[in-house]
């Protein structure tokens, strides 16, 4: 669907200081194939949340997506294919603690006046998702 044969991997999910909009380029002709990756890409931030923040910017476009977002849904796409074989190693004698912090920003936006919440897991010493 993507054809990503023989395509150099990118380190990061999204390039520095990269800014979305939704006037951004020409439409994609093809909106099934951005619909079925982006949603894919969703249900894999529950094991991937590095890719979280940027699969929430390119899901914002499945309605009119364009060459920008689809160039950005394969880069996302990349960076995947560059971190497939890496994985969390534990040592044996690992504490299976599980501890939790959250924090929520009662409406500072100025915008939309929405709230922002923040949390991150700790697995023992190890911080395992935000």
């Amino acid at each position: 669907m993507a054809k990503l044969i023989n395509n150099k991997t990118v380190d990061t999910p999204i390039k520095v200081n990269a800014r979305y909009s939704s006037s951004d380029s020409l439409p994609l002709t093809d909106h099934m194939s951005y619909h079925t990756i982006v949603e894919c890409l969703v249900y894999l931030t529950i094991t991937r949340p590095n890719i979280a923040y940027v699969v929430h910017v390119v899901s914002q476009f499945v309605v009119s997506p364009t060459i920008v977002y689809w160039a950005a849904v394969l880069r996302i796409l990349r960076c995947l294919w560059g971190i497939i074989f890496q994985s969390l190693l534990l040592p044996s004698i690992f504490s299976l603690e599980l501890c939790a912090y959250s924090d929520v920003d009662h409406g500072s936006n100025p915008t939309n006046h929405m709230f922002v919440t923040s949390l991150c897991i700790f697995l023992g010493d190890s911080f395992v998702s935000w």
